[in-house]
């Protein structure tokens, strides 16, 4: 592993992070993901793949196109200069993030006190939730068509909210075992506390109804709504010597902002690139916008029709000839716990990018174990570039395990391995990331999209 730091310009590891911390900062939803990656993509040339369908526009070599799918997962393409039956260069990462959602009829009061019934997002540790600041973000779909967007909590001015927690002087298993264990029943979030004057039946409710009908929401609405519940405030430095970025949601949005700005600055590449940015990762990759949608392989196919080539056997071909880099986060080795680690096979922050051959649980269940040959091609085109990478795995054989997109991918046929940053506190309200390791990933995959 190269000392990453000591062969760095550091200006230019620090000017990246700075970009990068107020994306994760302004998009803490895989909806306010998608609209930025969208505004990003047209201001570097990309064009709706929907209004080139419509126009039926010839795609060729140095085009650029951008596919949406309920506004939860997008897509870019940049056309090569070889057909793309030859293949592409992919990388793929995940924009939604672990978190709390509202219920479907989530308002209601007791003791005098208006609460929010929550349903958490993925894998997370429920007290870490409790007694933080927590922001509303999300949108209000109503009956008429319209649509409300809710961004309160991040603001300076704006209120914040909160779960709360039990004291320890009442908490007998905390004073026993030193933990507290929180049900995801129990992760209702404290929203108002003033009454609505002349009103008996659930004052504090109707008051806090009466401040959602100034947003022009009405209760039932919450039936159409998606709110997500995140922890408020933006990415900072850390560390006295600025190394480190803690923020929210850097799992998986530090690879999609690296696979971002590698696509967008990539032109006339020999083969088509590709990034894709997809949600439900953290549940299974399941669903319309999940990666085990027909949506990337139809919006495959839509494209390989616009640059002329309409056959089945084209879009098979281009996806088998296919490499891709899927782009997600590791553990990154804390001594704090080591007994979680094999220190030796672990990812460490600070050395670069890390490579899993199989990320999965136990034996290898659920992984993709890609190919040695691809490996190497890898290891020869990073080290050309004096980029800084590592081989790794994910903690201790039966402590645990993850889940990508790579497997998915992988059933084309196409070559894929899952490779990003290092990470402290993952799945956390806030996670950990050297900004060298940011700065390294963004190489590494404009590296990617040009290889040969």
């Amino acid at each position: 592993m190269k000392k990453l730091w000591q062969n760095k310009d550091i200006k230019s590891v620090f000017d990246f992070a700075e970009g990068y911390k107020a994306f994760i900062s302004n998009n803490k939803t895989e909806r306010e993901c998608v609209i930025a990656i969208r505004e990003m993509a047209e201001k570097y040339g990309f064009i709706s793949l929907k209004e080139a369908i419509k126009e039926n526009k010839k795609l060729k070599a140095g085009d650029k196109v951008y596919a949406i799918n309920i506004d939860k997962c997008i897509m870019l393409f940049t056309i090569g200069e070889q057909p793309m039956q030859n293949g592409m260069r992919l990388l793929g990462s995940h924009i939604d993030s672990p978190r709390i959602d509202f219920k479907p009829i989530p308002l209601y009061e007791s003791a005098d006190l208006a609460m929010i019934d929550t349903h958490y997002y993925g894998g997370i540790k429920k007290y870490q939730w409790t007694a933080i600041p927590l922001a509303i973000h999300g949108v209000v779909c109503k009956k008429d068509g319209s649509k409300v967007y809710l961004n309160i909590g991040e603001k300076d001015d704006d209120p914040v909210f909160c779960i709360s927690d039990l004291l320890p002087h009442l908490d007998p298993k905390f004073l026993e075992e030193g933990k507290h264990m929180i049900t995801g029943e129990n992760l209702d979030m404290l929203i108002g506390g003033i009454p609505l004057e002349n009103e008996e039946k659930e004052p504090v409710k109707k008051n806090v109804l009466k401040i959602l009908a100034g947003y022009g929401i009405e209760e039932d609405d919450f039936i159409s709504a998606e709110i997500e519940i995140v922890p408020a405030g933006k990415a900072r430095d850390m560390g006295l010597d600025r190394s480190f970025v803690l923020g929210y949601g850097q799992d998986d949005r530090i690879c999609a902002y690296t696979a971002l700005t590698a696509i967008i600055e990539t032109e006339n590449p020999k083969f088509t690139t590709g990034a894709i940015f997809v949600d439900k990762e953290e549940i299974g990759s399941v669903g319309a916008s999940g990666m085990q949608s027909r949506f990337f392989e139809d919006t495959v196919a839509e494209v390989i029709a616009l640059t002329g080539d309409n056959s089945n056997l084209a879009i098979r071909r281009c996806m088998r000839n296919s490499l891709m880099l899927s782009n997600d986060v590791t553990a990154g080795y804390d001594p704090n716990y080591e007994s979680a680690f094999n220190k030796n096979n672990d990812a460490q922050l600070g050395k670069g990018v890390a490579f899993c051959k199989y990320t999965g649980s136990k034996g290898k269940s659920d992984a993709n174990d890609a190919s040695p040959e691809y490996i190497a091609k890898l290891r020869q085109t990073f080290d050309k570039e004096d980029i800084g990478y590592q081989f790794t795995e994910m903690g201790k054989i039966d402590q645990g395990g993850g889940g990508t997109i790579a497997y998915i991918a992988g059933n084309y046929g196409m070559n894929v391995i899952d490779g990003g940053c290092a990470l402290l506190n993952m799945h956390a309200p806030w996670e950990i990331s050297s900004k060298v390791d940011i700065y390294e990933a963004h190489r590494a995959n404009k590296a990617f999209l040009v290889m040969e």
